[in-house]
């Protein structure tokens, strides 16, 4: 009771909110200040270009992550997503943490003036005094405690509640439509998207919360303490480390400059590190078979060279600057506070007893103080070094955003187009989604579209042909031709040039590779992938109608061996390459869609259970677009596409003189 009432007369004092006006006035200078010495910063040099490469947009402009106006206005942005509304869970443990640290800071001057009472009754030998105020210490031990932990607890769900924000936005643009794939096959301004969702996300969010909490604790420290030794000593005292703390901190921001590049730049190489790691695991098999671990190791120990190398230089700039952190923001700070609390009691005076014992309670009470408002400055001025390396989390975070929008809009960036073809020749305008895209059902058609790759490649100029339901056709020719650029334009994952392609929509169309992909689950998952079980259950299909799937694809002694359809195991590796291949076939006799591309997926089932599954096909009424160079499969198609890798195709009915194509 006694703290709240002390600090609620503190709260009612006009005094304090004029020197809170005033403070709050001098911080905000302080942050223009910074934005604007930060904006002057000269171009990077030739080898700190080298540190930025992953910065490059499309267009070849280089972007430093800066504490400046482009900085403040990402986070504004990004501070959105976090906090969307005022009556948010958010905003609530905002105002928990916020209520915590007034709290904090109450507890802090009771205890400065508690501390006071118990060293003046340790001096003056008074025993029950001594014992009174440390009866009170006590007693307030368990508030204090509970105040720490309150403010712990709220900074920790404020961490989790951001990340769970940000993540979710991210992820819900990641995963809509085709975005990540065109993430990594149309665009290359992002390499490591894995990273930026998890990794630097969970990183920005924690120096986010982190920042809040280290800027507010410090302002409402200096707006009480110096409240209080104005009433004690004077406004000479708090107006000079006022001052002292736009000087130093201005100083340090400007130091602290390449803090934000060299954060970019190790995220950057983490990835990369990430990303080596993970395809050796990926592709494990073949590195196996060519027995390449000799190569792949000098890879990782390069890329973990070039990580290592930066990490050692981040370690030795944090060494120079913690160094001169400690000076400025630390000891000097205290030096100042001394110095400038000492002057009205360094005055020669003649004083009595009583009033010496009042002086000395006063002068201590006061260099309390002034050592926590020293603190509080220098806590306010080393929060500078947390906000540039906030920009660094903040320009990663923001490039991922603004990639995310422009591939949902249809805007895609290659920087290694090149515009000029290499006999000298200027390569045809093309732009990306020129084309038109019509859904109609049972009929497949490519009116003057042509094929191009995403650096720009055209394989075909004009692609013209229609496949009608029933007409099952075969893709032919030599690799590079265009056979994947047409299907991966028919599954709408690649932009259209020009032209105008009719088609129906996207569920209605099947994909099987040569590799099928094998997801997370059960046996019953893999089956009816992507449908979950309980889109199962609204189709009406049973484990008995799978059970017949698998019996068509002569696939059901699968079941006893893995012990029915609800065991769970890493099917990539459990199943063969046959096995998969035909799952992946029970997978499309499941969906049944109109039309499927069957990408040489039968090359490791034999001949008989090749034509079963396609005899099956046309029983239900599946149009094939199959690419393939077995002969036997000849006979299940009536119309043939063959693509010369020169820019040429050729669309006809098959005969007998055209099967040499198929050699």
């Amino acid at each position: 009771m006694v703290v709240l009432s002390k600090l609620s007369a503190i709260s009612q004092s006009r005094d304090v909110r004029l020197f809170g006006t005033t403070s709050l006035l001098a911080f905000l200078y302080w942050l223009y200040c910074v934005s604007k010495s930060n904006s002057r910063n000269r171009r990077a040099s030739k080898d700190e270009v080298k540190f930025i490469v992953s910065e490059t947009s499309g267009t070849g402009d280089k972007k430093k992550a800066q504490v400046n106006r482009e900085f403040f206005k990402s986070l504004q942005g990004i501070l959105r997503i976090l906090v969307p509304r005022f009556w948010s869970p958010e905003c609530g443990y905002l105002v928990l943490v916020a209520a915590s640290l007034i709290v904090r800071s109450m507890c802090d001057i009771w205890m400065i003036h508690n501390g006071t009472l118990i060293e003046s009754s340790i001096i003056s030998k008074d025993l029950n005094h001594f014992l009174r105020h440390l009866m009170e210490l006590m007693l307030a031990m368990p508030a204090i405690s509970l105040v720490n932990n309150v403010l712990k607890f709220g900074l920790n769900e404020l961490k989790l509640r951001f990340r769970t924000r940000l993540s979710n936005h991210l992820y819900e643009h990641y995963l809509k439509g085709f975005t990540y794939y065109k993430m990594n096959n149309l665009d290359n301004r992002i390499s490591n998207a894995d990273q930026l969702l998890t990794q630097d996300v969970e990183k920005f969010c924690d120096s986010v919360v982190e920042l809040y909490s280290n800027i507010s604790k410090p302002i409402l420290d200096i707006l009480i303490y110096v409240q209080k030794l104005t009433e004690a000593i004077g406004g000479q005292a708090p107006s000079v480390m006022i001052l002292y703390l736009l000087l130093s901190g201005t100083l340090l921001t400007h130091l602290r400059r390449p803090i934000s590049r060299l954060t970019v730049t190790e995220q950057r190489l983490e990835g990369e590190f990430r990303y080596v790691n993970s395809r050796l695991i990926t592709n494990s098999e073949e590195v196996a078979f060519y027995q390449g671990n000799r190569r792949e190791k000098k890879n990782i120990d390069s890329s973990f060279s070039r990580l290592v190398n930066h990490l050692r230089t981040f370690i030795a700039f944090r060494f120079n600057m913690g160094f001169i952190d400690n000076i400025i923001a630390k000891y000097l700070a205290t030096c100042v506070g001394f110095s400038v609390v000492s002057y009205p009691y360094l005055t020669p005076t003649k004083l009595s007893s009583s009033e010496y014992k009042i002086r000395m309670q006063d002068y201590y009470r006061s260099g309390r103080m002034l050592v926590k408002l020293a603190e509080a400055i220098g806590r306010l001025v080393l929060a500078g070094r947390e906000l540039t390396r906030l920009a660094g989390f903040t320009a990663r975070v923001q490039e991922l955003i603004t990639v995310l929008k422009d591939l949902n809009r249809g805007i895609y960036q290659r920087t290694m187009v090149d515009n000029r073809m290499s006999n000298g020749g200027v390569k045809p305008t093309l732009v990306p989604g020129t084309g038109k895209v019509v859904n109609e059902d049972n009929v497949i058609r490519f009116e003057k579209v042509p094929l191009v790759t995403p650096n720009g490649d055209v394989l075909v100029k004009e692609l013209n042909f229609e496949v009608k339901s029933g007409m099952n056709v075969l893709v032919c020719g030599p690799n590079g031709c265009g056979k994947s650029s047409l299907f991966r334009i028919l599954g709408e994952l690649w932009p259209v040039f020009g032209g105008c392609v009719t088609k129906p929509s996207a569920g209605k169309l099947f994909y099987i590779p040569q590799r099928p992909y094998m997801t997370l689950g059960t046996l019953r998952d893999q089956v009816i992938y992507p449908d979950s079980y309980s889109d199962m259950v609204v189709r009406g299909t049973s484990d008995d109608d799978l059970r017949e799937l698998l019996k068509r694809v002569q696939l059901t002694h699968i079941l006893e061996r893995e012990r029915g359809w609800d065991a769970i195991a890493d099917w990539m590796d459990v199943l063969s390459g046959g096995e998969k291949q035909r799952i992946a076939m029970a997978r499309l006799f499941y969906h049944r869609p109109q039309f499927a591309i069957l990408d040489e997926c039968t090359s490791a089932v034999s001949v008989d259970v090749e034509d079963a599954m396609y005899q099956y096909c046309r029983e239900v009424g599946i149009t094939l677009f199959t690419v393939s160079h077995r002969k036997s499969l000849w006979k299940h198609h009536e119309f043939y596409l063959h693509m010369d890798g020169r820019g040429s195709f050729e669309y006809k009915p098959i005969q007998p003189d055209t099967q040499e194509f198929g050699s």
